[in-house]
């Protein structure tokens, strides 16, 4: 029997987190006897000292907020991919020790939107600036051939969000939140604010939406996601962005691939109920 083998997310706060339910039917797909997944409170102050403490039963682990950034100086290597929005959501502890970080979230952000059809957009507008528009930022660098509109609240984030174009290589406009509106007639619209955020949006969704990925996947759906249904738009939801970046992750961990849609609907299934 083989021995063994541990991975979990780790993050703050992390009761909420779906991981663990996405990795454990990606495992019990795969017959991975003897792999567990678990979720571990852990801040910044806290990180060193619990990697500290894994042993070589380790194969990796998934990491939210606040610990995207603060884990990089504690890694051995990271991908390309990772130091190009200096964010990491994934590490492999290799077979010679070495820890290695990675982020799924860019690539996971274009299979979702791929599984939706969409595989280049001439422009594209975002709703917020945050560490989820960065990676949205990453991610269109990939399919948009051209100007990215992202939609602030300030000054200082519309500042960083065009620095973060610069490094990217995307064309970034910033605009004010106030006319977010606007956002909405592009033919990909990028929702990366909390709940509630985009809510007084709704009202002014166009007769013929194009395509809205909404990173949020609980509550759901939000209020505009439903009047963009409503209207016949494509909706590419958090969920969708949530099982193809654990895929990508399983994946890295086990160096096999599970099935996207037995992991969607383990996810589906605990959403509701919640």
């Amino acid at each position: 029997m083989p021995a063994p083998r541990r991975a979990a997310v780790l993050g703050s706060p992390i009761a909420h987190s779906l991981s663990p339910v996405l990795h454990r039917a990606a495992y019990a797909q795969l017959g991975l006897e003897g792999w567990r997944y678990d979720r571990f409170e852990i801040d910044e102050a806290a990180l060193p000292g619990f990697l500290g403490t894994l042993g070589p039963e380790w194969a990796g682990l998934s990491l939210t907020m606040p610990l995207k950034r603060a884990v990089i100086p504690l890694l051995d290597e990271i991908s390309a991919t990772a130091a190009s929005v200096e964010a990491v959501n994934t590490v492999v502890f290799t077979e010679d020790g070495r820890r290695v970080g990675d982020n799924t979230d860019i690539p996971g952000m274009i299979a979702a939107l791929r599984e939706h059809g969409i595989e280049q957009v001439d422009s594209a507008a975002i709703l917020g600036a945050g560490a989820t528009a960065s990676s949205a930022l990453a991610a269109l660098a990939r399919i948009c051939t051209g100007e990215v509109v992202v939609y602030v609240r300030s000054a200082a984030r519309a500042a960083e969000m065009r620095q973060w174009g610069e490094r990217l290589d995307v064309e970034v406009r910033t605009a004010d939140w106030a006319d977010a509106a606007k956002a909405l007639r592009a033919p990909l619209v990028i929702a990366t604010t909390p709940t509630g955020a985009t809510d007084a949006l709704a009202a002014a969704v166009p007769e013929r939406p194009a395509t809205l990925f909404d990173v949020l996947y609980e509550p759901w759906p939000t209020e505009l996601a439903a009047r963009w249904s409503m209207f016949g738009g494509a909706v590419v939801s958090g969920l969708d962005l949530l099982v193809h970046q654990a895929v990508l992750q399983v994946e890295q961990m086990t160096g096999r691939v599970p099935a996207l849609e037995a992991m969607r609907k383990a996810g589906e299934h605990a959403l509701d109920a919640r």
